[in-house]
């Protein structure tokens, strides 16, 4: 038997679905999720849907431009949340939601993208349907994205599913076992679980996680060297010898993002495959997306929101974690050569635009320092 419906109180609009969100910032903040975000966000919806952003890319038009991550006043300048409290922090949350959902709303629309599960392709459905993981028991489906935190997520559901009994066992994470897939499921069960469950996600900045995925990969796990690295040392690397042997444990990150370069998209591995081709957030509602920048926050969010019990709590980073900083996020990108990096940008175009990410800024003046 099919389980029954939760009513997750959540709020649903045309093609997309959104959290029903309700907190707003007195009048002293002057910010209203209704009418501030509005404004700041039309111009940016038009050009996403217009299909105008790839151009501004060519033109170099954007490197500059800021998403708008933050409401404005009605004085034009922009609202510091953080010194409104935490009221108003949730707000900023809220907000991104907002700009999340109408520009995937706005993007989705268009007649040349998929608007549910069974009009993807096969080989689209099937990536889907691989990343994201069922919980029969709080009624909900979460789509993985490797370099998003999902090692942690993974050991969250086993603990809501009694196959761990800790987020803080120390255990090397077997990302398989003891883990449903929505793959594994009836076309029946698919879709009574993507109408009535509460979806989600989580992001993060496209070229932060595309560099997480390189020094990963290639700096640390020897597979990886071994099945990619030797391939693309040796189709890229001009001055090597041809008879000196070839590791795989040395890619330069120009010679990985070449690599990229002549990769589909929808046959990538996942670590660097584009969250929209994981996920496909035209095909599947997602009720809540948060963000890798906010992971502890957001996180605590979706717990609380499906009825996790008090006990249970997102995992602390591991000690040994290394992240990317903007610091060293600048000096991989401002070191590639620009054209590489111009004709990398529109395979991750669409993680920038429905999410609300900023396009990097790598003009010679930014590089400089």
């Amino acid at each position: 038997m099919l389980p029954r419906r939760q009513d997750y109180g959540a709020k649903r609009t045309g093609g997309g679905s959104v959290v029903n969100f309700r907190t707003t910032v007195n009048s002293s903040g002057s910010v209203r999720r209704g009418s501030a975000v509005l404004p700041s966000v039309l111009t940016f919806l038009v050009i996403v849907a217009s299909g105008g952003l790839l151009l501004m890319i060519e033109k170099g038009m954007l490197s500059s431009m800021e998403t708008p991550l933050n409401p404005r006043g009605n004085n034009g300048k922009r609202v510091d949340l953080r010194r409104l409290g935490p009221a108003a922090e949730d707000v900023d949350s809220q907000v991104l939601q907002e700009i999340r959902n109408r520009t995937i709303r706005t993007v989705c629309s268009q007649k040349n993208m998929p608007h549910s599960v069974w009009s993807l392709s096969p080989l689209q459905r099937k990536t889907l349907l691989q990343h994201v993981l069922v919980n029969d028991r709080y009624h909900f489906l979460y789509c993985y994205v490797p370099k998003v935190a999902c090692s942690n997520w993974k050991r969250v559901l086993k603990v809501l599913n009694g196959a761990l009994e800790s987020v803080d066992v120390n255990i090397k994470m077997d990302h398989r076992n003891d883990l449903l897939f929505l793959s594994s499921l009836k076309p029946e069960e698919i879709r009574y679980r993507l109408k009535h469950y509460f979806k989600f996600m989580f992001v993060r900045e496209p070229m932060e996680r595309l560099l997480s995925a390189y020094r990963n990969k290639f700096g640390e796990i020897e597979s990886y060297q071994k099945k990619y690295g030797v391939e693309i040392v040796t189709r890229y690397r001009k001055s090597r010898a041809k008879d000196a042997p070839v590791k795989g444990d040395d890619v330069t990150f120009a010679e990985f993002v070449r690599y990229l370069l002549e990769e589909d998209a929808e046959r990538m591995n996942e670590h660097w495959m584009p969250v929209y081709n994981l996920c496909q957030p035209c095909a599947v509602s997602y009720d809540f997306i948060g963000s890798y920048e906010r992971l502890e926050r957001d996180s605590d969010f979706v717990l609380q929101h499906v009825g996790a019990p008090p006990h249970v709590r997102f995992p602390e980073r591991q000690t040994w974690y290394k992240p990317v900083t903007a610091e060293t996020l600048h000096y991989y990108l401002c070191g590639l050569p620009q054209k590489l990096l111009r004709e990398l940008l529109p395979k991750y175009i669409l993680d920038f635009s429905l999410f609300a990410y900023r396009l990097p800024n790598t003009t010679t003046e930014h590089c400089r320092h």
